[in-house]
């Protein structure tokens, strides 16, 4: 991972303090981190990152954490520049599997899968890294498809 997210994961001045207010403490701020870089990869995962799933990734993120767009899509342009796919999900993931309950993991699976239908194709890429990121969050593959069985009956594919 590069520098600049490893000073940020652990503590580090940096410029999006003043984005998150200070009674959030910093694992919130590490769990956002994590999760938006793990969205963005998987919106990268078919080489084709388009405005509408930008725009689904803000959602998400609005609605799992609460904060503003402005700060989501800072995160947004910082995970596009300086992902390294092998390390940033291993550490990511980690940092979501200490923190947050299996009921949380299997929402952001959710919204992953969501994440991935915004185009209306299922690439083998996404596919793939949506189920190595289910298992590095320590679901059950069952899970994984479930979630992905969910979401194609949610959105009616």
């Amino acid at each position: 991972m590069n520098n600049f997210l490893k000073k940020i994961l652990n503590g580090s001045q940096n410029r999006y303090e003043n984005n998150i207010s200070p009674e959030k403490p910093d694992n919130e701020k590490k769990l956002q981190i994590a999760a938006c870089a793990l969205l963005v990869e998987i919106g990268k995962a078919d080489s084709n990152f388009t405005e509408e799933e930008r725009g689904k990734i803000i959602s998400i993120m609005e609605n799992t954490f609460n904060v503003e767009k402005d700060y989501i899509n800072e995160l947004i342009e910082l995970s596009e520049r300086e992902n390294d796919e092998n390390e940033s999900i291993y550490e990511n993931t980690t940092i979501i599997n200490n923190h947050f309950t299996i009921d949380e993991k299997f929402e952001l699976l959710k919204n992953i899968w969501r994440l991935i239908y915004t185009d209306d194709n299922l690439n083998r890429y996404e596919e793939h890294l949506v189920k190595m990121i289910g298992t590095l969050l320590n679901i059950e593959y069952s899970n994984i498809i479930g979630a992905k069985l969910l979401i194609k009956k949610e959105l009616k594919k």
